[in-house]
């Protein structure tokens, strides 16, 4: 990672790991259809209405920051974005899970259905375009599908969403409003010691932008 000059207006464009992921397949699952902007490196607390030198001022700190350079960790990066919000909102929207961990037998299934509370005036709702949600290592998992959004764009890209891999450490995105996770059932993953396989599930919503992550366990049923 590198720090860019502030001072000089750049445009770093570089394909994230997952992206890296798509193009590599060559099938057409790579598209960019949308962007989204973030300010994951500014902090607001260094806004001071008390600058000497006038309010033209007062955002000087924050202006000054370095920007990060683009990396390719995509878990890492772009964890705060940039949403609307009617004029007055006082709480930022958060997505909750039901769960702050999950815990899966080997071939057990469990469906989670995210809420986004504090969202366009209501204490919880069901954001309309629905949430993307990603799970770190699809090795993990026997199956792992996103329900609940039916438009075409969305049909086609959880189709050619990967299913599982048993090789390299690979992430899985699906977009829905109700996703189904089953613990895979291959033994060879846990390796002669380990018992339980862990994970991360990050699911952010689509049109508020919130997003949660939390811990995925897969434990190893025993056969003796």
């Amino acid at each position: 990672m590198a720090i860019l000059n502030p001072t000089i207006v750049t445009v770093d464009a570089i394909l994230t790991t997952k992206g890296r992921e798509l193009l590599a397949r060559n099938d057409g699952s790579f598209q960019i259809t949308q962007f989204s902007l973030a300010d994951d490196e500014i902090d607001y607390t260094l806004y001071n209405p008390n600058q000497p030198s006038g309010s033209a001022f007062y955002g000087q700190a924050i202006e000054a920051m370095p920007i990060i350079q683009a990396f390719p960790e995509d878990t890492q990066m772009m964890r705060y974005k940039l949403v609307t919000l009617p004029r007055g909102t006082s709480r930022l929207p958060v997505v909750s899970l039901g769960y702050n961990t999950i815990t899966l037998k080997q071939g057990a299934s469990l469906t989670i259905t995210p809420q986004t509370l504090n969202y366009l005036g209501a204490t919880s709702t069901f954001e309309a375009n629905g949430y993307v949600a990603t799970i770190a290592d699809i090795r993990l998992l026997s199956s792992f599908q996103g329900t609940g959004i039916t438009t075409t764009a969305v049909t086609v890209g959880n189709a050619a969403a990967l299913n599982t891999t048993t090789g390299t450490v690979l992430s899985k995105s699906e977009i829905g409003t109700s996703f189904t996770l089953t613990g895979t059932t291959v033994n060879t993953l846990f390796g002669t010691t380990l018992t339980t396989l862990a994970t991360t599930i990050t699911v952010v919503g689509r049109d508020s932008g919130a997003r949660i992550t939390i811990p995925v366990n897969i434990q190893k049923v025993s056969t003796t």
